[in-house]
């Protein structure tokens, strides 16, 4: 299975494709979509839905993992994420692909084990877990590798449930 990861921002959102047997995941591709604080906040999030939709042509995944807000210090910038958010599951949602949004903590105890990892924790496991062998430089490229690993493991578990 072939799936998208998402760990979404206004300045820097990650992505991945990430492709998963149900035992080994492997990363396909991953970057990061940057947009200027100097335009508005409607362009920002059409330019970073614009690119997701442009990898999803490219990749054609079936589902996709993104991380969820759940706590924010600076509520200006958790609303600006969270539009972000909004616009990329309606985006993704109408081209048929299944979205699943995650919590940090739930990310970091599908990656690490632990709901308490910090990003270099969560980058060495998705190296490990994935085979790669150079380091993701970008901590949102590497948390969207979690957030597609964590998409894959949360399947596998409602497959194997249901039947």
């Amino acid at each position: 299975m072939r799936v998208l990861g998402i760990d979404p921002g206004l300045a820097n959102t990650g992505w991945s494709i990430v492709e998963s047997d149900g035992n080994r995941y492997s990363v396909i591709d991953y970057g990061v979509i940057k947009t200027s604080p100097s335009n508005d906040l409607t362009p920002r999030i059409a330019e970073i839905v614009s690119s997701i939709l442009q990898i999803v042509q490219k990749y054609n995944p079936k589902g996709c993992g993104a991380e969820d807000i759940f706590f924010v210090k600076n509520i200006s910038s958790g609303i600006s994420v969270a539009k972000v958010i909004g616009a990329l599951s309606y985006a993704l949602n109408n081209t048929g692909i299944d979205v699943r949004l995650f919590t940090p903590t739930e990310i970091k105890k599908a990656i690490v084990g632990v709901g308490g990892a910090d990003k270099e924790q969560i980058r060495k496991m998705v190296m490990l877990t994935t085979g790669m062998k150079d380091k993701i430089k970008s901590d949102h490229a590497a948390d969207s590798v979690a957030g597609a690993i964590t998409y894959c493991a949360t399947f596998n578990m409602r497959n194997a449930i249901k039947g």
